[in-house]
């Protein structure tokens, strides 16, 4: 079951929640904040996290109506329930929002990861609450309150992996706001989902990761010297390798079955090209390079990136964001 849409702003006078909680306001968690004040997707917005530090700065930022260190008292009343962790302290976060939660409420996530959010949430939370999990996948490298904006989530993709058995009603509201939010919607098993992730997020990142580390030590080539050749391929592998180090390494240990599979199949790709290269095998690494080149002109058709120089990204000196408290989805991505 699918459907798309991209819907700029919410078009009934009335909100999709009237309470909406947000636990974790980092760069998923402010985007949603300002979106969804900017299209009248939510009356309140309630926004727990666990420093104050940060909290101070959502509130300076106008992010909420109201703020609380307990997600617990964030949650209370709530209609919507949205957790924005790595999704390694899921299970945790299930468990502190449980008393509080309403009858009726929709609790969801945006992890990248969901066969193991599903297996941690669920048997934390009441039976009298609508659970739909959610990823969206959008993001940018940067982490923190500050590094969100209300465009984030246009013309992309929102995966909803609802459990069997769960409330259609709940799961199209839920899918409401998030075309609200101007996502496309796809509902996928979670299963399915984390494979199809696997590849094209997570092991992207591990690559990026990988050959970062490769460079950092070589003991040939000086930092100063990687850095002032960036400008080639390994620029936009460091882009990636940004991410958040306590999200990424919460998604490679609740992905592991799915992760592993797709290095499996990398590492057997990645000898093939060995060999090509080693037998001076021409006319084998076109084929290859013409064949995936075609992805890339498949991606800027489906509308998911740009075909602007440098991947359409800007050239300005991107403000430093404070620690994030949730996924950033390169996210997402």
């Amino acid at each position: 079951m699918s459907s798309t849409s991209a819907v700029p702003a919410n078009t009934s006078d009335a909100p999709v929640f009237a309470r909406l909680a947000l636990v974790g306001i980092g760069l998923i968690g402010s985007s949603i904040a300002r979106v969804a004040r900017q299209r009248g997707l939510a009356g309140h917005i309630a926004i727990a996290t666990r420093t104050q530090e940060t909290l101070d700065r959502a509130r300076e930022l106008a992010l909420g109506d109201s703020y609380h260190l307990s997600a617990a008292q964030a949650c209370e009343d709530a209609d919507a329930v949205i957790v924005s962790v790595p999704v390694g302290a899921s299970g945790a976060v299930a468990r502190d929002i449980a008393p509080a939660l309403k009858p009726g409420a929709i609790v969801s996530d945006v992890g990248s990861v969901k066969a193991s959010v599903i297996a941690a949430m669920t048997p934390e939370l009441p039976g009298h609450v609508h659970f739909v999990p959610a990823h969206p996948v959008a993001g940018t490298e940067h982490s923190g309150p500050d590094a969100g904006f209300a465009e984030l989530f246009d013309n992309r993709w929102c995966i909803l992996t609802p459990p069997p058995g769960t409330d259609a009603q709940a799961v199209e509201r839920l899918a409401a706001f998030w075309r609200g939010c101007g996502s496309n919607i796809e509902v996928m098993e979670p299963e399915h989902h984390d494979l199809v992730l696997a590849i094209t997020s997570h092991i992207p990142h591990l690559v990026a990761y990988s050959i970062c580390g490769t460079a950092a030590d070589m003991e040939t080539v000086t930092k100063s010297e990687v850095i002032k050749f960036s400008a080639g391929g390994f620029r936009d592998f460091t882009r990636l390798a940004a991410s958040d180090p306590v999200m990424w390494r919460d998604v490679c240990l609740n992905n592991r079955e799915a992760i592993l599979e797709m290095l499996s199949r990398f590492a057997e790709d990645i000898s093939a090209m060995q060999r090509m290269i080693r037998w001076n095998d021409g006319e084998a690494l076109h084929d290859m390079f013409t064949r995936t080149r075609a992805i890339r002109r498949g991606i800027i058709q489906a509308g998911q990136e740009t075909d602007a120089v440098d991947f359409g990204r800007p050239h300005g000196t991107a403000p430093a964001a404070p620690e994030a408290e949730e996924p950033d989805s390169v996210a997402q991505e």
